[in-house]
């Protein structure tokens, strides 16, 4: 079997090593400065020998033996008192130059001085490590309670936990900290700082591979590994595992408190979360929902409206004219194209809420595309004259032909419901100060009132005498956006309303060089 010296880990033994370094170099930083003191003083007190009392020079040469505690520690003290014993025999006491001490009296000041120095010795060097102490517990308080005003903030639990694991290893100086969380029924790290845990130390915390076998404080025999459970109201929620001195007695109180508001904010983060993943899960179901009772009507209509006309075309027994078999074949196309974008529309919906919505945008002329979407909605339109004022002056867009192209063809189908028949619909484009170009489409309806200028463009929002399902002009205000671009409706002159929004102007190409001329005439 091994000895305990081969089973402790190799770091550990490093780590004691420097810490016995350490306090080596200031034991003899101490004891330089104390006999560096005591041979000034006593060269100042040689040539007054004669003047000075056994208990004058005795009460001199308690200052190097302050000194040496004050800078090195007790061990530093001890050899001052040493020492100032051997300095005080041999240069004060009679005879002089000897270790020899000749009357009785003498034999008395110097056993008062060796008996007076060593707890003056220990009382510096007790006084000296407690206000290290409070310093350092100082230091440690405030970060705490700098690290408990973040574990009450709303933060992901990752960052949380991030923030937990480096300032605990920064407050108590520990080697390695790791926070273990319940994942899939097993414990995992969620979040550490420092140097990895060890395959050994892991099995020291997990018996059961990737399970701990309890979730209770415990701690290691030899004192390097503490785990500490982290309980929310008596339900524990991990593992706080810290190695190196964090491991000593007198650090685990503050540990054990701070591991209690660690574990509330874990609990109080992940309820949050699993609260906003309901919320989520409840709101798509709503949205779902509402969805489909929004689309069933615009779904039923044009179907209907399809049925009947093809019923009546393929009826046989019937005796149509050719005008009314062409009144019912037109029908069906109109009818067919309703269908069209309503299926668009949902698919451009599908593509918004998975957030898989990116522009891939391409220079064009804002005039060719006004040009396609007036042509591809030709039917849609009959009924309104089009006025179209967007010249080939214009500089060229910046942005997703087929996002745009579904803004623009929204706009105008919303305005050919809402403006009655035989009313003009007007297209305007010009370039803003800003340097983009604002396109508008005005119609002659009833106009969208003040209050409602923002809700117009929210999810199944519809105008009063609106039958749609309310997701055109949602789509609209999406794709504009995803630009970096805004979209509004405003009262337009004479009536109606005006729906605005601007679109991106082409960064200019760059000119090609110019040959320089030939110099030769």
């Amino acid at each position: 079997m091994p000895p305990p010296e081969a089973a402790t880990p190799l770091r550990l033994r490093y780590a004691m090593m420097e810490l016995k370094g350490t306090t080596m170099k200031r034991s003899v930083t101490g004891t330089v400065a104390a006999l560096a003191s005591m041979v000034l003083l006593t060269c100042a007190m040689l040539p007054l020998r004669s003047h000075l009392s056994i208990a004058t020079t005795a009460l001199v040469l308690v200052v190097p033996v302050v000194i040496g505690v004050v800078v090195g520690g007790f061990i530093a003290g001890v050899l001052s008192v040493i020492a100032g014993f051997l300095v005080y025999d041999f240069f004060f006491i009679p005879p002089y130059l000897t270790l020899w001490v000749g009357a009785p009296q003498n034999w008395a000041a110097l056993g008062v001085y060796a008996v007076v120095m060593l707890p003056v010795a220990r009382v510096v060097a007790g006084m000296n490590a407690a206000r290290a102490r409070e310093r350092r517990q100082g230091r440690e308080i405030r970060q705490l309670f700098e690290l408990s005003d973040l574990l009450v903030e709303d933060k992901p639990l990752d960052v949380l936990l991030s923030v937990i694991v480096t300032t605990l290893a920064d407050v108590f100086g520990s080697r390695q900290v790791a926070i273990f969380l319940p994942d899939a029924g097993r414990l995992t790290i969620a979040a550490s700082a420092g140097e990895p845990l060890t395959e050994d130390q892991l099995r020291r915390v997990l018996p059961e591979r990737g399970a701990a076998a309890t979730l209770d404080a415990q701690a290691a025999g030899d004192g390097e590994l503490l785990v500490l459970a982290l309980t929310a109201a008596g339900r524990p929620v991990g593992l706080l595992v810290l190695s190196g001195e964090t491991a000593a007695r007198h650090e685990r109180e503050p540990l054990l408190l701070f591991a209690n508001q660690v574990a509330l904010a874990v609990e109080r983060v992940q309820l949050r979360e699993q609260a906003l993943r309901t919320r989520l899960t409840d709101e798509m179901a709503r949205l779902a929902k509402t969805l489909v009772a929004a689309v069933a009507h615009d779904l039923r209509a044009p179907l209907a409206s399809i049925k009947a006309s093809s019923s009546t075309l393929s009826d046989g027994g019937l005796e149509l004219s050719p005008d009314a078999r062409q009144s019912l074949a037109r029908l069906i196309d109109v009818q067919a194209d309703r269908l069209a974008d309503l299926v668009q529309n949902l698919l451009d919906m599908s593509r918004i809420q998975a957030g898989v919505l990116q522009p891939r945008c391409s220079v064009a002329s804002l005039a060719d595309l006004v040009t396609a979407v007036l042509r591809d909605l030709g039917p849609a339109l009959r009924g309104h004259a089009i006025c179209c004022h967007v010249t080939a002056g214009l500089p060229p867009i910046d942005a997703d032909l087929v996002l745009i192209s579904r803004v623009l063809a929204n706009i105008l189908e919303n305005a050919a419901r809402h403006g009655p028949r035989n009313t003009p619909i007007t297209i305007s484009a010009a370039l803003t100060p800003d340097g983009t170009i604002e396109v508008s489409v005005t119609d002659h309806g009833p106009g969208v009132s003040p209050d409602r200028r923002d809700e117009v463009f929210g999810l199944f929002a519809r105008r009063e005498d609106d039958a749609g399902a309310g997701l055109g002009l949602t789509i609209a205000r999406t794709f504009v956006e995803a630009h970096g671009q805004r979209i509004w409706v405003e009262d337009a002159p004479g009536g109606g309303a005006r729906f605005c929004f601007t679109l991106p102007v082409a960064a200019p190409m760059p000119e090609e060089p110019r040959l320089a001329a030939d110099s030769h005439h």
